[in-house]
């Protein structure tokens, strides 16, 4: 399973979602437990996403992330295309939810299904 990305800085945030056709920005607190229950989770889910390039990055380590994104709770799961945000989930994520969301997005974006890229 593929790891996230750490990101230190909203500069290094900036640069990760550019440099990614399709980039899952996941933010986090430390001592926030839904944050850390559900990463394991959401990072199962990418598998699915194989083109979907993850970055973390830690709010109360880095405070300004939580300006530059509007961030006033945590987690939140925030998808770019092309550096444009498309999805935004925060705190109580369905994952089935999530994942019908960003199906439809990377099907359309990569001209391939999903479902394909598993097999």
């Amino acid at each position: 399973m593929r790891k996230f990305e750490q990101l230190t800085s909203v500069e290094s945030a900036n640069e990760f979602i550019m440099r990614h056709r399709l980039a899952f920005l996941y933010i986090t607190m430390t001592g926030c437990s839904v944050c850390h229950g559900l990463q394991p989770q959401v990072q199962k889910l990418l598998t699915k996403y194989p083109d979907i390039q993850q970055g973390t990055i830690n709010a109360q380590e880095v405070p300004a992330v939580a300006g530059s994104f509007s961030v006033f709770t945590t987690p939140v799961l925030l998808l770019y295309v092309e550096g444009r945000e498309y999805i935004r989930e925060a705190r109580i994520v369905h994952l089935d939810l999530l994942d019908e969301k960003i199906r439809k997005i990377y099907d359309l974006v990569t001209g391939q299904s999903s479902d394909e890229t598993v097999k």
